[in-house]
């Protein structure tokens, strides 16, 4: 059965879904709508990039939509939605990662060849809550991709681990033993930096 949505009374993504199969294509607005933000937060916390991210969803929705056909076979929209971008990430980060070994030049203070987008956080601009952000977006980056995926998936979005195994394709117990390591991993990070946190992304 597909996750249902019924805030205020919204119709539940499988209602949204079959309309969409069925030939209303701005039905499929509404799924857009229900998830993009959710999704470009995922994303964009795994490839560390704004207009990456941005693409990546794009490229995401394109999918799910060309397989429309298909919705009714589909146990769960959500998951399967974020299973594509989570693939579509983890490729971009491989193609990122081939780039790295013909390098023009080195990065001296980095080994993982990643980009964090930091032109947003200028000095007047910044306030405490800001600095978290930014070092905790930082830890997230440092982590590699096996649990900075379960960590945003648990943490961030709030997904179960039943869900967080469908998508990252691993058994329930593997996922919770990343999602503790990884939480382990970044605790330390922020220690490291000053920052006695209880993980509160």
């Amino acid at each position: 059965m597909l996750m249902v949505n019924t805030d205020n009374g919204a119709a539940s993504d499988v209602d949204i879904l079959t309309d969409v199969a069925n030939g209303d294509i701005e039905a499929y607005g509404k799924i857009v709508n229900r998830y993009r933000g959710r999704l470009y937060n995922f994303v964009f916390r795994f490839v560390g990039d704004r207009e990456t991210a941005e693409d990546i969803v794009q490229e995401a929705f394109l999918r799910a939509y060309r397989k429309r056909n298909e919705y009714r076979a589909i146990a769960n929209f959500s998951t399967w939605l974020f299973t594509i971008a989570g693939n579509l990430a983890k490729s971009e980060l491989r193609r990122r990662k081939r780039w790295r070994l013909f390098p023009l030049h080195r990065d001296e203070e980095s080994d993982t060849g990643m980009e964090l987008p930091d032109e947003s956080y200028r000095p007047d601009r910044i306030t405490e809550s800001s600095i978290a952000d930014v070092q905790i977006h930082r830890a997230i980056m440092s982590l590699s991709e096996n649990y900075r995926q379960v960590i945003l998936l648990r943490d961030v979005e709030g997904l179960s681990y039943q869900e967080i195994a469908e998508i990252s394709r691993c058994p329930v117990g593997t996922v919770k033993s990343r999602v503790n390591r990884a939480r382990l991993k970044l605790q330390q990070k922020l220690k490291n930096e000053g920052r006695d946190v209880g993980l509160a992304i």
